[in-house]
């Protein structure tokens, strides 16, 4: 009797929190680097972008793996004014930026959009959802943010905090249905996608 192999899975991510998100759950699988353009395009919401750029990793990726699962993933911070404008926070990359960010969350609420896509480009199926976190901020004075960025240094982190780890302490409160997707891969509805393609979760 022969048992029937899994398909290969393919992460197109090089973040170490992606990667180890999904270890959590399935192994193996084997991270590719997309190598595709992120910006923003003018006028661009924050969840036209997520969703955007989440299929186009995916997809990008699955032209060199189609027989393999791909999953692409994208997420930005969402941060609604007095006046009802959107500002999309992306990863600060350095202290004064990260430190910027965090001043103009606090106090407010920022909703976390995380997207995943997963795709297989052999028989072009797909599979694309988005995950909403909302975070509320405490009021963070001048020097609590440049002790956290100083200890925590959240530069790679989307809005500049990590919430796993001290981040925690600039919370309020935090509303999600799935914990893992703030940190950056929704793992309860990717497990449903990935079960329902046939891998075998646990």
């Amino acid at each position: 009797m022969f048992l029937k192999s899994p398909p290969d899975l393919v992460l197109a991510s090089t973040s170490s929190y992606r990667h180890s998100l999904l270890e959590r759950v399935i192994a193996p699988f084997r991270c590719v680097a997309p190598g595709i353009d992120e910006s923003s395009r003018v006028g661009e919401s924050g969840l036209a972008l997520v969703t955007r750029l989440a299929l186009a990793k995916a997809r990008a990726v699955a032209e060199r793996y189609p027989d393999a699962w791909v999953i692409g993933s994208d997420q930005a911070a969402l941060r609604i004014d007095a006046d009802r404008r959107e500002t999309i926070l992306g990863k600060p990359g350095t202290q004064a930026r990260c430190i910027e960010q965090l001043r103009s969350c606090s106090g407010s609420t920022v909703t976390y959009l995380t997207a995943v896509a997963v795709v297989r480009e052999r028989d072009a199926s797909a599979f694309e959802f988005v995950a909403s976190t909302r975070v509320r901020f405490r009021v963070l004075d001048q020097a609590t943010i440049e002790r956290y960025v100083a200890r925590e240094s959240p530069l790679d982190c989307t809005g500049g905090f990590k919430s796993e780890a001290l981040g925690i302490a600039l919370c309020e409160s935090i509303e999600s249905d799935d914990p893992s997707a703030l940190i950056g891969l929704p793992l309860i509805r990717l497990c449903a996608v990935l079960r329902q393609v046939g891998f075998q979760i646990p």
